[in-house]
């Protein structure tokens, strides 16, 4: 049964998001704070994380880069009250993997949990397959229907990571950290050259296209 720990200071939202959840299939925890929603991390089985950015004791960012630190792979969908830009970004950055803008409808939040946990099974493999495009991380090469391409080793990594979680946003600064390393000295810009490099060299693909989101950074999106 999959679990999911819902994190926010107010008691009705809280109630809200679990009753929707619950009415899913899911089974759900609650936390009224971000140290309590730790607390309950570390003693439950949880496959993901709505939290709230606005709480006491330990806000939403910093429960954001805790969880994030202790797993790198638990999909954190952030609750933000105005949904600007620079909480994206910034909840982006911290390690977020989508956010959601109160008040919300209840079936965006079901499809946007359904989508989290079907990226991160996708992201959990070391084989990604969308239409005729096969990534195999074991080889790094990309099969393209009976072609076998081998792609410069940053750019494979950087298409691994967007295909992993196809329609999550990666800012240029999550994407340094996680494929060149936070020592990294260049130029973030060198992620807009890889990806225009990227786009080049799949330019007659149309399994999949990786697109701009203004003022926040880049996502794949697999074509139906």
């Amino acid at each position: 049964m999959t679990t999911i720990l819902v994190a926010d200071d107010d008691v009705n939202i809280r109630e809200l998001v679990c009753l929707f959840l619950r009415k899913d299939g899911f089974t759900t925890v609650e936390a009224g704070d971000g140290k309590e929603a730790l607390a309950v991390y570390a003693t439950e089985q949880v496959n993901l994380v709505v939290l709230d950015i606005m709480m006491p004791m330990m806000d939403g960012w910093a429960l954001c880069k805790e969880l994030r630190r202790a797993n790198p792979d638990l999909p954190l969908l952030l609750l933000t009250a105005r949904g600007e830009t620079w909480e994206k970004v910034k909840g982006f950055e911290l390690g977020a993997d989508d956010y959601l803008t109160k008040p919300f409808d209840p079936l965006e939040l079901s499809v946007r949990v359904k989508a989290l946990l079907k990226r991160y099974r996708i992201g959990s493999t070391q084989t990604i397959q969308f239409g005729n495009i096969i990534l195999d991380r074991h080889t790094y090469k990309v099969m393209r229907g009976t072609e076998s391409l081998t792609l410069p080793l940053k750019e494979f990594e950087l298409l691994y990571k967007l295909a992993g979680t196809p329609g999550q946003v990666y800012t240029r600064t999550q994407l340094i950290d996680q494929i060149w390393g936070i020592d990294y000295a260049g130029d973030d810009r060198t992620i807009d050259v890889h990806i225009k490099r990227l786009r080049e060299r799949f330019a007659t693909t149309t399994d999949f296209r990786i697109e701009t989101v203004r003022g926040l950074g880049y996502r794949l999106e697999v074509r139906e």
